[in-house]
């Protein structure tokens, strides 16, 4: 069943970004609140634990909050943008969902991935 995961490269450098902390949250609907649902940080190798196991995602509208301006300070850099956030729709929760992010201090790309 379908599962939720993410990592994070840093293409300033080629490697990818360790310690950058991923909130995980969901869309209450109708309306306008989200609920937060995990946290974690990324590993040396960018990723990090599932942030939805498998069984537990949902149909619904998510948000991956990605905490970029602790990451560069921790690198002695500033950023351009202080988070990034990717939101996206779970239509079939059966389905694994993988969100790569590359990011550079002036700009991030973000994709779904296998």
């Amino acid at each position: 069943s379908g599962s939720l995961t993410t990592h994070v490269l840093n293409t300033a450098t080629g490697l990818p970004a360790a310690g950058l902390a991923v909130h995980l949250a969901r869309l209450q609907e109708p309306g306008t609140r989200w609920t937060e649902l995990a946290q974690r940080w990324t590993d040396e190798d960018g990723r990090c634990l599932p942030l939805l196991a498998p069984g537990q995602a949902k149909a619904g509208t998510y948000k991956l909050h990605f905490d970029t301006a602790a990451y560069w300070q921790g690198l002695g850099h500033t950023s351009f943008y202080p988070f990034v956030e990717v939101v996206f729709t779970i239509t079939d929760p059966s389905k694994k969902l993988h969100i790569p992010l590359l990011i550079s201090p002036f700009s991030y790309t973000t994709y779904r991935g296998s």
